[in-house]
């Protein structure tokens, strides 16, 4: 008798977690199911009339994975000095921790495992039109969050300028380089005063 009373308890239990998980999986229609519940056999319902989905409009945010989708064509502002160092600006606040300060996919956050991102450097890259940068950026790409609500279109537009700096820096002829900057690479030379690796 004793073990009875202790199974009620423990039955009543399972009832309360089969209750639960109902309540999580209720019946559903599936898209384009049929369903006799209406005259015209379908489950999909129309709109009322007036109202406006959720993921269109001006109100769509990033849920609704529409905002900044058609941004890539507003005008892009014209490359000058201010404008880099703009995008120098948000590149270090937004990309470089993951894709490093000089866009070779080993910024701190990538260091701590989370997946690299590619090398800018990369001929794909390299290759690729501004428009599919802005686009990743605005969207994100892979693991890469979207920054169409963090980074305004200049400011985008101002880190795809400085992002083509910086694969530009990687194929500069030295003998290009003015001789402050010369200066500074000899410098770094290895086997030279305080020179690198």
């Amino acid at each position: 008798m004793k073990r009875a009373l202790w199974l009620l308890p423990l039955g009543l239990l399972a009832g309360c977690e089969r209750g639960m998980h109902d309540m999580y999986d209720q019946p559903r229609f599936r898209p384009g199911s049929a369903s006799q519940l209406f005259a015209d056999h379908s489950a999909a319902r129309r709109p009322p009339v007036g109202t406006v989905a959720y993921a269109a409009g001006g109100l769509a945010q990033s849920s609704g994975g529409l905002l900044g989708k058609t941004q890539a064509t507003v005008a892009r502002p014209a490359i000058t000095l201010a404008l880099m160092r703009r995008g120098q600006e948000r590149y270090e606040i937004y990309c470089a921790p993951c894709h490093g300060l000089a866009g070779d996919g080993d910024g701190l956050v990538a260091q701590r495992g989370f997946p690299a991102p590619p090398s800018y450097d990369l001929q794909r890259l390299r290759d690729a039109p501004d428009v599919q940068i802005f686009d990743a950026i605005t969207n994100g790409y892979g693991v890469m969050y979207p920054y169409r609500d963090r980074i305004d279109t200049q400011d985008r537009w101002a880190i795809v300028a400085y992002v083509r700096a910086l694969q530009q820096s990687r194929r500069m002829p030295a003998d290009q380089l003015d001789s402050r900057d010369r200066a500074a690479l000899d410098r770094l030379a290895p086997g030279s005063p305080g020179g690198g690796r």
